[in-house]
């Protein structure tokens, strides 16, 4: 049977191969019958192609000029000095392009390279590599553009840079243009798309306000890989069109896992995507399990670059595709159709992910590896299936990234028309599936060639694919508004390709059984009509929006961080360490140089620690106990933000304060009535009165509306 199984998957991918030159007979006869010559329908296809590649080419780049007009607008860049444009970067932002900054600066790229690897110059007593725990190959990738392109002479390094990342956004929205048009055959459904995705950029991009994150790096390369498994999983493609879009899925899949560390759980929501794809068997095996190899290649030299990455051994995509890799030969035999691989077919999924959670179990506790394990933690918190007073577990909980999403997203989508007509494809969709599954089930092979007038889309293997991707993509943008970035594009996407194409209307009418008027001509009039007077609604509407938005000179002056960053520059010791809030730590590396105690990073377990320490600053703890937290980690400076030490925060219990309060034990809650029974004051608001013992550990040396700096005494004097 296995023998059988071979050569029939032989057969299969040997016909997809040659199905072009087999089929080129009957569309020649067919263009004879309708009068047309080979040369005019060659002349015609191209012309759609050109026309089409033109206008997807364009939308990308007309999508990075707008980014790259709306951030000067915004920000009034070319205008600023090189210190108020550094401010622009926040957090972690301010981390990323901070290393970019060092890697220029460095004498050679090796050692700038080996500098970051082993860098102990940015958190005190900490030696890391920057490298693999922040996922720097994004910034050792465009400081090699930048030196190598000779860019120093023309454009200033902060231009280089987010260039870049603009650049990339055209070309994910590029990426998501032929995806839709490849799914409907017309290109109208790409301009559709990327129409929907820039009205509802807030919704589907975090450009505006966190350019280096490293979701703005990968995932253009994450939309290019799905665009070309769209294209593979498509029947009827001729070798040469399968073999490139093979070798795309292949390095957008690299690419795109070495450019994020958390590009291995979005790869296994889609290779869950593929796993149900299959055991249905409405797509080639062959292909998925060809796609499997290219998750294993990926971990395996992601595993090797990334400095020997257990995160990438212990990730589930790896124990989900070695789980299928071995079930292999079982799936195949489940192909021959009689009762018994019917009945097999049922307990495979159930087998798959048996094999898939031992192997993750063992992989656990055989690999030493402690990254993402708060991860797991907030999992459990978030499904209420434990409970804690740990700071930082709580801090994470009321991100609003990490809540679930607001009515007002709902409403943003359904007032530009995309959630009434996503929900309206996705169900055709998924009724056109669940029949095609049901017929599966019941023995009914898939037709080789689905025409028009069959009206089964659900047929189509790269539509069933986007459908399951969709769907649980959405599961978790229902749980964490902060993963709506990965999820909402799609929705574009879908939605266009759905009203775009006639054949989802043809099912549509197939179930309605329409006879007054004939459906194919019907289905044809409205993926032309419906498109075109959706874009000319948005175009009435929301066109003036967006010129008035790029016309608009807003204004970002954050003087007191200005003046901050200049003194610290001008006054501060160059040995000097300066601990406060992570946020701020990060502007201060970028902006001054200097070494800081903790970073906004939480990805490490002793970082993690570090943040939580440092913000007992702003608890109910004594001199004494603060001082000795910051002369641990060798601190000379501390700084107080005004903003957190008195924050008046929409959600009680969501403020940095009251964590630590809840934390420390400072608080006790009783019917909504809080009990504060720590003998010392808040420690940010009694150190800015100058009396003892505060004065003895601590002295003023700068302040202004937002910011106070304290040195910290390293002779401590005990008098009142």
């Amino acid at each position: 049977k296995m023998s059988l199984g071979a050569a029939d998957l032989r057969q299969r991918k040997k016909q997809n191969c040659t199905e072009s030159d087999k089929m080129a007979p009957e569309e020649r006869n067919k263009n004879l019958k309708l009068g047309r010559s080979p040369k005019y329908i060659l002349i015609q296809r191209f012309a759609k192609l050109f026309f089409g590649c033109l206008a997807a080419v364009t939308s990308g780049m007309m999508y990075a000029v707008y980014l790259s007009t709306y951030h000067e607008r915004k920000f009034w860049f070319s205008s600023r000095q090189e210190l108020e444009r550094e401010i622009t970067f926040q957090g972690d932002s301010a981390i990323y392009y901070s290393f970019y900054k060092e890697l220029l600066k460095a004498p050679s790229f090796e050692r700038g390279v080996y500098e970051l690897t082993h860098n102990n110059k940015t958190v005190s007593l900490k030696t890391i590599n920057a490298v693999q725990q922040m996922t720097l190959y994004p910034e050792l990738i465009a400081s090699v553009l930048y030196q190598a392109s000779g860019s120093e002479e023309v454009i200033e390094p902060v231009y280089f840079y987010i260039g870049i990342v603009f650049g990339l956004q055209g070309i994910y929205v590029t990426a998501l243009f032929v995806t839709s048009w490849v799914m409907s055959g017309t290109w109208l459904a790409g301009m559709l798309t990327v129409a929907w995705f820039i009205i509802n950029r807030t919704d589907t991009t975090r450009i505006d306000y966190s350019i280096p994150s490293r979701e703005n790096w990968a995932l253009p390369y994450f939309a290019c890989q799905v665009a070309a498994l769209t294209g593979y999983l498509k029947k009827n493609l001729n070798c040469s069109a399968e073999k490139f879009c093979y070798l795309l899925v292949s390095a957008s899949t690299y690419t795109f896992m070495m450019m994020w560390e958390y590009s291995h759980y979005l790869l296994f929501v889609q290779a869950v995507s593929l796993f149900l794809l299959d055991s249905f068997s409405l797509a080639q095996t062959e292909k998925v399990h060809e796609v499997y190899k290219i998750y294993l290649f990926s971990l395996f030299v992601g595993y090797l670059l990334q400095f020997e990455n257990s995160a990438l051994l212990v990730s589930p995509l790896l124990s989900l595709v070695a789980a299928l890799m071995f079930s292999k030969c079982l799936q195949m035999n489940m192909k021959k159709g009689t009762f018994l691989s019917r009945l097999l077919r049922i307990t495979y999924i159930y087998l798959v992910l048996t094999i898939t959670v031992t192997l993750n179990f063992l992989l656990k506790m055989f690999v030493p590896h402690k990254e993402n394990e708060h991860l797991l933690k907030f999992i459990e918190v978030k499904l209420g299936l434990n409970t804690t007073k740990n700071f930082t577990m709580n801090w994470l909980l009321c991100q609003e990234s990490l809540q679930a999403p607001s009515q007002d997203f709902f409403l943003r989508l359904t007032q530009s028309s995309l959630l009434p007509f996503y929900i309206l494809v996705l169900i055709i969709c998924l009724f056109s599936v669940t029949q095609v599954i049901f017929r599966r089930i019941c023995g009914e092979p898939l037709k080789e060639t689905v025409k028009l007038e069959d009206g089964r889309i659900g047929e189509r293997p790269e539509i069933v694919y986007h459908v399951i991707h969709t769907v649980l993509l959405g599961c978790l943008a229902m749980c964490l508004e902060g993963t709506k970035y990965l999820w909402t594009p799609y929705v574009c996407m879908l939605a266009a390709f759905g009203v775009c194409s006639p054949e989802l209307w043809m099912t549509l009418f197939k179930w309605l059984r329409l006879k007054a008027v004939h459906p194919i001509l019907l289905a044809l009039i409205l993926s032309m009509a419906v498109p075109t007077i959706i874009g000319f609604s948005l175009w009435k509407e929301f066109f003036p929006r967006i010129m008035t938005e790029l016309s608009e000179l807003q204004e970002f002056y954050d003087p007191d961080t200005v003046e901050l960053m200049t003194w610290i520059k001008r006054q501060a010791p160059v040995a000097a360490v300066f601990a406060g809030s992570p946020q701020l730590m990060g502007v201060i590396k970028l902006c001054t140089g200097w070494m800081v105690s903790s970073l906004p990073l939480y990805n490490d377990d002793d970082l993690l620690k570090r943040n939580e320490n440092i913000y007992q600053i702003y608890s109910k703890r004594s001199a004494e106990d603060i001082y000795k937290i910051l002369t641990s980690y060798k601190a000379n400076f501390l700084i107080i933000e005004d903003s957190i030490c008195n924050e008046v925060g929409p959600v009680r219990g969501c403020r940095v304060k009251d964590l630590l309060d809840i934390a420390n034990g400072h608080v006790v809650c009783e019917e909504g009535d809080s009990y504060a029974y720590s003998k010392y004051g808040r420690f940010c608001h009694e150190i800015k009165m100058n009396y003892s013992p505060y004065v003895n550990y601590f002295t003023r040396v700068y302040w202004n509306r937002s910011y106070f700096v304290y040195k910290i005494n390293t002779v401590i004097s005990f008098q009142s």
